[in-house]
């Protein structure tokens, strides 16, 4: 653990999440104080590392979040929030309860395209970092199942390549800008440090794990139809299917974000596989 000159104290909002999670740790680890906005602070508190001091709080509903902005210097964004993770509309509310606190620095974890809230931060006056992740590596665990039950990866669009970025990159990304001066009014692409391809990844987790893992190409159709089985709503549908058969040059090139903004190189897959190997073992 690093001890800051001046420790600060950061709101992160959406903590349980698989970047917040790493938001708040990474701030820890820095000396920093915590306080993690939850529905659920029970959940919370059994999932988040010992020391974040938890507080009820929804980003839908402005009113309540008074309490859990005092003190604090820096607030970490997300822009979907409620049950059905609709684009928030209360940024303005928001931002004026945040200036009113005192708060410093926002950061906004963009989850594709501009938001009401991103819109409501960049407008506020205050000291803004919009976070532009590509795919997370995290997104390898809803392989899991089906590599411990079969062996076996399937997958459309095989050919396609992407730059994926370890969650805990994006975490520190964000730490720096929550706490340090220098990042003001700049939207961060965040990516991983190699372009990858989908037999890459397989082969990177049967290392990992110690076992051979298949890649199997499915059609787009076979793909939809698996993903309609598992619940997910059409408009994730339609946006897997445009983000893997064409991904954005954004997405499928490296850039060296985490290293000019962190100090120090960004996490590879494999790094990531060996942290989550037993996952992926029956």
């Amino acid at each position: 653990m690093t001890n800051p000159a001046h420790p600060q104290k950061i709101l992160v909002a959406g903590a349980t999440g698989t970047v917040g999670r790493q938001v708040v740790a990474e701030l820890l680890d820095r000396g920093h104080t915590v306080r993690a906005l939850t529905r659920d602070p029970g959940r919370a508190r059994a999932s988040l590392p010992a020391g974040t001091e938890v507080v009820r709080g929804d980003l839908t509903d402005p009113a309540g979040l008074a309490p859990a902005l005092e003190g604090v210097t820096g607030l970490h964004l997300i822009t979907f929030g409620g049950e059905y993770k609709a684009p928030l509309e209360t940024g303005p509310e928001i931002v004026a309860l945040a200036r009113e606190a005192g708060v410093r620095r926002i950061t906004v974890l963009n989850g594709g395209g501009d938001t009401p809230l991103q819109d409501a931060v960049q407008e506020s006056g205050l000291a803004w970092t919009v976070l532009m992740p590509v795919e997370f590596m995290a997104n390898a665990l809803e392989w899991a199942d089906g590599i411990r039950a079969e062996d076996t990866v399937g997958e459309p669009f095989t050919d396609r390549l992407s730059a994926m970025v370890h969650e805990a990159d994006i975490g520190a990304v964000a730490a720096v800008a929550l706490t340090e001066d220098g990042h003001d009014r700049e939207k961060y692409l965040i990516t991983g440090p190699e372009v990858l391809s989908l037999q890459d990844k397989v082969d990177t987790l049967a290392k990992a794990r110690g076992r051979d893992i298949a890649l199997t190409e499915l059609t787009p159709d076979e793909a939809v139809s698996r993903w309609r089985a598992a619940g997910l709503p059409q408009d994730v549908v339609d946006f897997l299917l445009d983000v893997y058969g064409n991904t954005p040059p954004e997405g499928r090139t490296v850039v060296d974000t985490v290293r000019r903004v962190t100090g120090r190189p960004a996490r590879t897959f494999a790094e990531w596989a060996a942290e989550h190997a037993p996952a992926f073992r029956a």
